[in-house]
């Protein structure tokens, strides 16, 4: 294995560079003691480092449809855009370039790499006491937990208990040591490292901390329900959802807001994380598709505040509505953990273990501040089923255009309730997604394969 493949597979892009320069210089220069505690505090509290995750999800998902012909034409027009394209069709390859990095890939690992440091070279490090230390490994294990999660999420199946063991995920990489040699570890292998790894974080991570960018336990717990769900463990994923909303329960009353709050004070957001980039401009808006505005209806506080009309801010070429909660504050989406996501996991849990009318208070809970007053309407099930059915709309509607809706789609492709095959149209080519299709995994970029074809490709 050569040092250039691993430099591309754990630093890989622009913002990894930029966190390797800030290491370099945090250990090398400057008033700052070589090897000393107060150099990792500042790796970590550097959250642009930890932040920014993956961004071409959110175009794979149903509650997307690019459909007019003026954004496709753009998108054909320049190479840099095709990701678009290929993504938005389930196509393979993703990126096409054979020089071309994922930046996906390049964000959730050049984030392990950061982590990595932290976990290699605190214990050696000066300065500090014992909880101190105890503490940042805590912090950099849950940060690189969420990157696993991510990681194995886009790039391998869903998890499946009868094949994890067996089922390619990605590489696990423990160490910064770019001489290492690395292969694709199994789907259970990973999950298996992200559940020990967020287990031993919550020893030490703090009660709560100042910002939501820096992990506390609430963060370590959220990202275990969300673990566990996508695990199909619910009733495990009920319970983290428990013990998360024990430390932070509040929601932003859509119905009464005057300004939403800037990310990083967002009451709502339990471990803040971003897409790698925003949609907020032509050609990238996210155009929604018709089904979820129809989940949504107009009178939904989430429908007023967080869609706009398409053609008002783009030009006649472009119709329908889009995803514009970017647009409110100019900041990148949140794709990290909150307190409607817990809320709807607990939902979720009491609904698979056949407690609708459990799981429709927590619904409305979290509907309650989704319209004004005089439209809001609680919502009721029937039965277990009818329960989950609506559990799920509301994870749709909730959680739009934000990572979420494309992981739901894998991990409910097989469920009866929710089996579905997808079609899109582009420039007059039909492009379908059965239940049963090799697209639900993006293919690892030719980059990757190209410098080091041991590492084996996502048929």
């Amino acid at each position: 294995m050569n040092k250039k493949y691993l430099s591309m597979l754990l630093l890989g892009g622009l913002a990894l560079t930029s966190s390797c320069s800030k290491y370099t210089d945090i250990k090398t220069q400057g008033s700052l003691i070589p090897s000393a505690i107060d150099n990792y505090r500042y790796i970590l509290n550097n959250t642009s480092t930890f932040e920014y995750g993956g961004k071409m999800t959110d175009l794979a998902a149903a509650d997307v449809a690019i459909v007019d012909s003026a954004q496709q034409a753009t998108v054909e027009g320049y190479s840099d855009y095709f990701f678009i394209r290929n993504v938005y069709t389930w196509k393979s390859p993703i990126i096409e370039l054979s020089t071309s990095h994922d930046p996906d890939w390049d964000n959730y690992y050049g984030r392990i790499y950061n982590c990595n440091i932290i976990m290699n070279e605190v214990p050696t490090s000066t300065g500090g006491t014992d909880s101190a230390k105890a503490e940042l490994m805590a912090e950099a294990l849950t940060h690189r937990a969420d990157a696993y999660l991510n990681l194995v999420n886009e790039y391998a199946k869903p998890y499946n208990s009868g094949t994890a063991s067996s089922d390619l995920g990605v590489p696990l990489v423990l160490t910064q040591d770019l001489n290492q040699k690395v292969s694709r570890s199994s789907v259970a292998t990973i999950y298996n490292k992200i559940e020990t790894d967020l287990k031993e974080a919550l020893l030490s991570l703090p009660k709560a901390s100042d910002f939501n960018t820096l992990p506390d336990k609430a963060a370590a717990y959220s990202l275990l329900a969300r673990f566990y769900l996508l695990k199909s463990d619910y009733v495990n994923a009920g319970l983290y959802a428990d013990s998360t909303l024990a430390l932070q329960s509040t929601l932003n009353d859509l119905g009464t807001i005057t300004t939403m709050p800037y990310r990083k004070n967002d009451p709502e957001i339990i471990f803040g994380k971003v897409a790698g980039s925003s949609f907020t401009y032509s050609p990238f808006i996210l155009r929604l598709s018709d089904d979820i505005l129809n989940l949504l209806g107009t009178n939904d506080m989430r429908y007023q505040l967080f869609t706009r009309d398409a053609a008002s801010y783009f030009g006649s070429n472009y119709t329908g509505r889009y995803f514009c909660r970017e647009q409110i504050n100019y900041e990148s989406r949140n794709i990290g953990t909150s307190v409607p996501e817990m809320i709807l996991i607990k939902a979720e849990s009491l609904a698979r273990a056949g407690d609708a009318g459990g799981a429709m208070d927590q619904v409305n809970v979290l509907r309650q501040k989704r319209f004004k007053a005089a439209d809001y309407v609680a919502m009721t099930a029937t039965d277990k089923n009818d329960a989950i059915v609506k559990v799920v709309e509301e994870r749709r509607r909730e959680f739009m255009c934000r990572l979420l809706p494309w992981m739901d789609q894998r991990r409910l492709k097989d469920d009866p309730l929710f089996t579905k095959t997808f079609t899109r149209t582009w420039q007059g080519q039909t492009y379908t997604l059965d239940p049963s299709s090799n697209r639900y995994v993006f293919p690892i970029a030719t980059y990757v394969i190209g410098l080091n074809p041991a590492i084996e490709q996502n048929p």
